[in-house]
């Protein structure tokens, strides 16, 4: 499946419409019928933008990826120590939860993996890598600099924040707690910080 870069106008809204479904109910749990319904387009018309709902999935993912990067690269432009920026990096996953305990759109399809089409989980597995390596680089620097500390590896530090992260959301949702990502993270962050 080839990687798109722009989207026209009304495969953009599709695309909107999708994310919004897979972060509430799920990819099994939509069809392009609800596509259909919540773009206002017949079916024929979401199926002329994307052939299959793997295609869909795929869009919906790469878009997801390309934005969350963008986002990881203005925190390390705009924010200089490590604490800081791990704190940018939780407040990323606190503004998706905070839309109606909203679930990250990664989170949600790795927890449906073994039943999604390979090409959408090879473009999920791209998002965890992305993140475990900008983690992993933050907290090196800062275990390096000192403003961090922590008797394990970087690596290990970066999976148990993302981790942490994804399943504040989940559990946050499941409780419908008040309290997003951020504020769990924060009790991580501060164990860490010199």
């Amino acid at each position: 499946m080839a990687t798109r870069t722009e989207l026209s106008p009304s495969a953009t809204r599709i695309a909107d419409a999708a994310q919004a479904l897979i972060q509430q109910v799920g990819y099994n749990g939509f069809s392009f019928e609800h596509i259909s319904k919540a773009v206002g387009m017949r079916k024929a018309s979401v199926h002329h933008h994307f052939a299959s709902k793997s295609e869909l999935g795929v869009v919906v993912v790469q878009r997801y990826n390309r934005q969350f990067e963008d986002a990881l690269r203005q925190i390390l432009t705009l924010v200089k120590s490590a604490p800081d920026r791990l704190r940018a990096y939780a407040d990323l996953f606190d503004k998706t939860f905070g839309t109606e305990h909203t679930l990250c759109v990664c989170g949600m399809l790795g927890s449906e993996s073994h039943s999604l089409d390979a090409a959408i989980n090879v473009e999920v597995k791209r998002f965890f890598q992305l993140n475990l390596e900008w983690l992993t680089d933050v907290i090196d620097e800062g275990l390096s600099s000192g403003t961090l500390r922590s008797p394990f590896e970087a690596n290990v530090v970066a999976e148990t924040l993302l981790s942490l992260l994804e399943g504040a959301m989940l559990v946050g949702r499941s409780l419908s707690a008040p309290r997003g990502p951020r504020s769990t993270s924060d009790v991580f962050i501060s164990s860490m910080v010199s």
